[in-house]
């Protein structure tokens, strides 16, 4: 893969780990660190892709590590942003999934970003997370019925 063909597909999936840091990571700062830190390790790792086919999966399994290794350094740090802080811009219906989103455990949080928002495949999310296929869809199943009863529970009070 030559550079500009890396800058090219790196480009045009930088929204896409930026959404999935986001529901790895809390601290925006800790979220553009994962991603610049994904994008270096990629270009460094670039000679040991196996198929440009799997570029895009490669990329994002680098960033989840990554996330994971910048939580565990984080784990003691408290930082603002951990405190709940309305965006008026939104409407309310959106801030209250994005919360309920933000509530799941890690496991569904991911599972819920990576086929909702990013429209992966169940196939795809399996070979990504490394997990079995009925596994990611178990945690589809119980994060979806979370959220039905988190936003039914606020939508009742």
């Amino acid at each position: 893969m030559t550079k500009e063909e890396f800058t090219r597909r790196i480009t045009a999936m930088t929204k896409t780990l930026y959404r999935i840091s986001y529901g790895l990571l809390r601290s925006e700062a800790d979220r553009e660190d994962a991603v610049q830190e994904t994008i270096l390790r990629a270009w460094e790792k670039l000679p040991t892709l196996r198929s440009e086919d799997y570029f895009q999966t490669w990329v994002i399994r680098i960033l989840i590590n990554q996330c994971y290794s910048v939580g565990r350094q984080q784990k003691n740090v408290v930082s603002l942003e951990d405190y709940p802080i309305r965006d008026t811009g939104q409407p309310p219906e959106v801030l209250q999934l994005r919360d309920a989103i933000l509530a799941l455990s890690e496991d569904y949080r991911l599972a819920v970003i990576l086929h909702y928002i990013e429209g992966y495949g169940v196939n795809e999310i399996s070979e990504l997370l490394d997990t079995p296929v009925g596994t990611i869809k178990a945690r589809l199943y119980r994060a979806r019925g979370i959220l039905k009863r988190e936003l039914e529970e606020v939508q009742n009070i």
